[in-house]
């Protein structure tokens, strides 16, 4: 019975990874408020290296989506901390899942078209 729960642990785990990832993801498209600031922040430190303007906006899209992951990650370590988990729970990653979520918030009411001006 122990191992099936441990199953249902890591399934619960791995789903709730997979979606902090998507809504990563959607934070990083192009459609994302933070999209532009970001570019052209990034431009200077790329071009010299990398002289295609197709890889500068994949990798602005990658920056944002591993930064939104970075960020969100951290109140889902503090509390791991604070409760003294030695690995994570799905509650951590739960924690994890709404702090990406609250962060993508710019990018999902991109998509939705919510700051289109016209």
């Amino acid at each position: 019975m122990d191992e099936l729960h441990q199953r249902e642990r890591t399934m619960q785990s791995d789903v709730l990874l997979v979606a902090a990832a998507a809504a990563s993801l959607v934070n990083g498209m192009h459609f994302s408020p933070l999209f532009d600031p970001v570019f052209f922040l990034l431009r200077p430190f790329v071009v010299p290296l990398l002289s295609s303007p197709l890889v500068l906006f994949y990798l602005t899209s990658i920056f944002i989506s591993v930064m939104t992951l970075l960020i969100a990650g951290i109140p889902a370590a503090i509390y791991e901390r604070v409760r003294g988990h030695a690995e994570s729970t799905p509650i951590s990653i739960g924690i994890w899942l709404v702090a990406t979520v609250l962060l993508a918030m710019p990018g999902i009411l991109g998509a939705t078209g919510y700051f289109d001006i016209e």
